[in-house]
């Protein structure tokens, strides 16, 4: 065996869904959990440590499997790993199978299935205080010696039996604990060979033997069962509680993320008042603002959990010395609106995926949410996706990223990586601030319209999902949906601090990934909106004169701050312009202009990449009336009805507000959903494909929309 002196071994986790194994697992590890693949393969595993008398183990939960007769990706993983056949992966040291205390004739099926691959194994009987509850009395003694290895009682929601565990554990590793492996074999043809029925007269043999269970405790379950999957009571519970969860994630959620916005608004303000106005010493600022980005570089690492590398120390040497010779100003800029706006940027989300992550952890306790995956797959199928889809299609109406993180859920690889695909089309919260502003563009004089237009709004980005759903599994991703295959575990009352260790887990988990993404993404979208610096002799003339004469009035007025602010935006206005986000939006002018767009609609477009809100205040900056006035609708909307073509025709026409509108509702406008893609299917190329087929689908239906109502 190992000497876990010498090495550290590897125990695995195995259990069937919904056996309160990763409630064991949190409990084991506490919150030393992280999330890992193993190379090449694209399904998570959860990894922690567990300190044991003879040293430290590493701990693996593989996801749930009900067979190794894989019928899943994730089954197919955990049958490799007990086999060892991942490249450059040994097989685990020993195995902690967890059995449902209330199920377990059912979860000797797979039990069967392990105890004959020979490895040495410690059979968990968890859920016994749930069991107890029902009158089922287990004898672990006879259980132990009916499967040949140690048997060990626990509650992992009560935290009770885990030290015997560890113990039992300890023992194996270190051979304290003798084991009689070439006894325990469920049948004598070995696991391909064995029929299923011989398994199942195995399990219901063992059973009956070693568990004492009363007569009908089921009947009250069969009935409250009965109504949550009725093709019609269930549908309207479902819904029900769904849309309490979705209730619940915008209204609780919006206190905390205006605070962490308000936070980082004061913070980015606090730190532009620290930077002085000029450097007095040019060689302590090098030296500063050099240690600076070094450690911020390095603590991004530390995050992603990237391995330091000579490559990645030279990137990091130039990334100081360039920050270190910005100038004072744009030093500012780059701390203020690059690193502190980028991270409250990411940082915004997490009240959302919080929320949502706890109660999604609590409905998956209780075992709610395997009748509604069942009472939901029929509607689902019917346009290719699976039941367990309906969840993160609800979620990402508040935020694409929590409905992506949340598709988890969907054990088959092809069904969630469709259901990734979509759910960017559906509406998410960050919209409604442009939906606002085109609905008051075109419809502030009828709020029945104006509603009309949400509505439509809301109901194209549902369909388009469906259809591209549709069409995905039709296509790229063919294969009919994977049959909902599920065992309907027992009512149970949820782990409250299992909820909270998974919430802080991915939690943890999406700001040191997806985070450091998503900041990058900021400063790179800062640097293309700052840089070339335009002269002073690049302002046009007309500009310059006005500017000039803003500022002679300035020193006459009694209000001088607002006539300067007045000069200092229109020169932001051509300052934005001459970078290179300005010279891409004139570059594409000729791509766009068949949906109504001019140059400065395209500088919001791309801006808006960052995030989709961030058209707005782009907007107000590019047609000169400035970031904060963008908060004030009837400022911006007056402003936008002025603008006029070269032709002296308005810019925003009734069709270039809804071909607009159009193209914002289908548009992959959102580079942190994009990380988050790229970090959930394992790869840039499933994300880069989200990009490119959402922005073609944007496009053609706001070209559409453009071209028949302009002709109308």
């Amino acid at each position: 065996m190992v000497d876990v002196l010498k090495k550290t071994a590897t125990v695995v986790l195995v259990g069937n869904p919904n056996t309160g194994k990763t409630t064991l697992f949190n409990r084991l590890t506490g919150l030393r959990a992280k999330t890992a693949n193993y190379p090449g393969i694209t399904v998570d595993v959860r990894k922690g440590t567990i300190q044991l008398k003879g040293g430290p183990a590493d701990l693996v939960d593989l996801p749930g499997m009900y067979s190794l007769n894989t019928a899943s990706p994730e089954e197919q993983l955990a049958r490799e790993v007990l086999l060892g056949e991942i490249p450059d992966t040994a097989r685990p040291d020993a195995v902690v199978l967890v059995l449902d205390a209330t199920q377990l004739e059912r979860n000797l099926m797979l039990a069967s299935e392990i105890l004959d691959l020979k490895l040495p194994t410690i059979v968990v009987i968890n859920l016994i205080d749930a069991a107890a509850a029902l009158n089922i009395k287990i004898e672990p003694e006879k259980l132990a010696a009916e499967l040949k290895c140690p048997v060990v009682l626990v509650s992992a929601r009560k935290s009770s039996g885990l030290n015997e565990l560890c113990n039992t554990i300890d023992s194996v590793l270190t051979q304290k604990l003798p084991l009689l492996l070439e006894q325990h074999t469920s049948c004598t043809m070995g696991c391909s060979g064995c029929t299923f029925s011989a398994r199942f007269d195995w399990a219901e043999k063992v059973c009956n033997s070693t568990v004492e269970r009363p007569l009908q405790t089921g009947c009250k379950v069969a009935k409250l069962d009965r109504l949550l999957t009725h093709p019609v009571i269930g549908v309207i519970a479902f819904l029900t509680v769904m849309l309490a969860v979705f209730y619940l994630i915008f209204s609780l959620a919006s206190i905390p993320m205006d605070l962490v916005d308000g936070g980082f608004t004061q913070l980015g303000e606090f730190v532009g008042q620290l930077i002085p106005e000029s450097v007095p010493n040019p060689a302590l600022w090098f030296a500063g603002t050099a240690s600076l980005s070094m450690l911020v570089f390095l603590a991004s690492y530390w995050a992603a959990e990237i391995r330091w590398s000579l490559k990645n120390g030279l990137i990091a040497a130039a990334v100081s010395v360039f920050v270190a010779t910005l100038p004072i100003d744009d030093f500012r800029s780059l701390l203020v609106d690059g690193v502190i706006g980028g991270i409250g940027g990411v940082l915004v989300f997490l009240p959302q995926i919080c929320i949502l992550f706890f109660f999604i952890s609590l409905l998956e306790d209780t075992g709610y949410m395997a009748r509604a995956a069942f009472v939901m797959e029929r509607l689902m199928r019917f346009v290719g996706l699976p039941g367990k889809a309906f969840v993160p299609m609800l979620s990402a109406h508040a935020c694409a990223i929590p409905g992506i993180m949340a598709a988890r859920v969907i054990e088959n690889w092809r069904d969630r990586l469709v259901t990734i695909l979509v759910l960017p089309l559906l509406t998410c919260s960050a919209r409604l601030p442009v939906y606002s502003m085109i609905t008051a563009l075109l419809f502030s004089d009828s709020p029945v319209k104006a509603a009309a237009v949400f509505v439509a709004a809301y109901v194209l980005g549902i369909a388009a999902a469906l259809f591209s759903a549709w069409c995905l599994k039709k296509t790229i991703l063919k294969g009919d949906t994977v049959p909902l295959v599920i065992e309907l575990p027992a009512y149970r009352r949820p782990s409250f601090s299992g909820a909270f260790a998974i919430v802080v887990e991915r939690a943890v988990n999406f700001v040191g990934t997806a985070g450091t993404a998503i900041l990058l993404i900021s400063v790179i979208l800062w640097a293309l909106a700052t840089y070339p610096k335009m002269p002073e002799s690049a302002l046009p003339q007309n500009v310059a004169e006005q500017v000039a004469t803003l500022r002679s009035e300035a020193l006459l007025a009694g209000d001088p701050d607002s006539v300067l602010a007045e000069a200092d935006r229109m020169v932001a206005q051509e300052a934005l312009a001459y970078s290179c986000a300005g010279r891409v939006g004139r570059l594409l002018e000729p791509v766009f202009a068949p949906l109504g767009f001019d140059w400065k609609i395209n500088v919001g477009v791309i801006t808006s990449f960052a995030a989709r809100e961030v058209v707005v205040s782009t907007l107000a900056i590019v047609y000169g009336i400035g970031e904060d006035a963008a908060e004030d609708k009837a400022t911006l909307v007056e402003t936008l009805r002025r603008q006029k073509r070269p032709d002296g025709s308005p810019v925003f026409t009734t069709a270039t507000g809804m071909s607009l509108l159009v193209f914002f509702v289908l548009a992959m406008q959102c580079l942190p959903t994009q990380a988050v893609t790229k970090r959930e299917t394992g790869s840039w190329k499933w994300a880069i494909f989200q990009l490119v087929y959402m922005t073609a689908m944007a496009y053609v239906a706001a070209l559409i929309t453009y071209q028949v109502i302009s002709r109308s």
